[in-house]
């Protein structure tokens, strides 16, 4: 089999989509080594990435203005995937092709500018959105990260059940690597110990609820430490407070909260290792990647019950409704002080994480497209 997958984030690795088709691509030359796999990027392909010889790559020039990606994703990729003789092409985010003239698959990661109105953008986002929303049907195949987010795909994109599939993520080797503790950069400025937050703070990561609930924990453990690691908003909105600001209003005492900026990926694996917990807990996710990396470091989570976060964290965490700011408190008061429940809570997470690979998330995601070339076949 020949597929072409869209890299329009290829070069883009430091968000979730690029991540993913990065991963993935790598993962699925390795399980499926009689096939070929086509990169089209809309510039040159990072010279410095190496990848398997089953996988090649194609420039199909576009702009990154709004309008000019449309035209990209709808005209100029499925007019090269069939040029490059492809059998199927894979879109690895949603942004489905109207026509495509062969089988295609589509990764919906999740419906968040559909579902949350902070995330609807301006009229041009809203415009793309209710596209790609009309245009979902007309996939061979969806895939999506959690069967939280299929159900919200068969609930809002009028797509029959038999054409959504669930095929869960993973993460990186290195954070199941627990040979060796390095410390991560700036080692000086942070000690072992510490409560961690790692992630984005737009308004549905909750930062405002870790605030509120760690100001509970200080005042029955004094010495516990809470570090916020992420790139910091650039600008202080209603739509990504800035977390410095809710430090102060939720009242937690100087010196107790630690702020690190952007955290490269090599150095991530160490900030979770030497965490006593990991707090994560966010309104709605497609999956959620941060619990699964603190997982897979042996760090104890607490996390939402909201949405995918229960299918990634499972029973190796403690999950709590989003607007339970003492529920939240307790957890993670409970693991800073009973060492007993950490080391089980230990165990357990990385017993979860091992029902994630990449191998696997390669291995069903052909079997997908193999199911969507006989979809295919079987309406021609």
């Amino acid at each position: 089999m020949r597929v072409a997958l869209s890299g329009w984030f290829w070069d883009r690795p430091e968000t979730g989509s690029g991540q993913y088709l990065r991963y993935l691509t790598a993962a699925l030359a390795e399980v499926a080594p009689g096939s070929q796999f086509v990169v089209l990027t809309p510039t040159p392909a990072a010279p410095e990435i190496a990848c398997a010889p089953n996988v090649e790559f194609a420039v199909v020039p576009g702009k990154r203005t709004h309008l000019a990606k449309v035209w990209w994703e709808q005209v100029s990729l499925p007019r090269a995937a069939r040029t490059c003789g492809a059998d199927l092409l894979h879109i690895p985010y949603w942004a489905p092709p109207v026509r495509a003239a062969l089988p295609t698959v589509v990764t919906v990661h999740d419906l968040i500018p559909l579902l949350l109105k902070p995330y609807r953008g301006g009229p041009l986002v809203r415009l793309y959105t209710a596209f790609v929303r009309a245009a979902s049907p007309r996939a061979t195949l969806l895939l999506t990260d959690s069967e939280a987010s299929r159900r919200d795909i068969i609930d809002h994109l009028n797509v029959s059940l038999d054409r959504v599939q669930t095929v869960y993520l993973a993460v990186d080797e290195a954070y199941s690597d627990l040979s060796g503790l390095p410390r991560p950069d700036r080692s000086d400025e942070v000690q072992p110990g510490y409560v961690l937050y790692l992630g984005g703070f737009d308004v549905r990561k909750n930062v405002r609820g870790v605030c509120a609930a760690f100001v509970r924990v200080v005042q029955a453990v004094p010495d516990a430490r809470l570090v916020i690691a992420g790139k910091l908003p650039a600008v202080d909105s209603e739509f990504a407070p800035d977390p410095r600001r809710l430090v102060q209003e939720a009242g937690i005492p100087e010196g107790r909260v630690h702020f690190m900026d952007f955290v490269p990926e090599f150095a991530k694996p160490a900030l979770y290792r030497q965490a006593r917990a990991f707090i994560f807990p966010s309104i709605y996710e497609g999956f959620g990647l941060p619990p699964l990396e603190a997982l897979a470091c042996g760090t104890p989570v607490v996390s939402s019950n909201a949405s995918s976060l229960p299918e990634v964290v499972g029973d190796a965490g403690i999950l709590v409704n989003p607007a339970d700011v003492v529920g939240m408190a307790n957890a993670l008061i409970r693991l800073l002080i009973d060492d007993t429940f950490h080391a089980e809570l230990r165990q357990r997470a990385l017993r979860q994480v091992a029902r994630f690979s990449w191998e696997k998330t390669a291995r069903e995601t052909y079997a997908a497209y193999q199911q969507a070339m006989k979809v295919q076949s079987s309406e021609l």
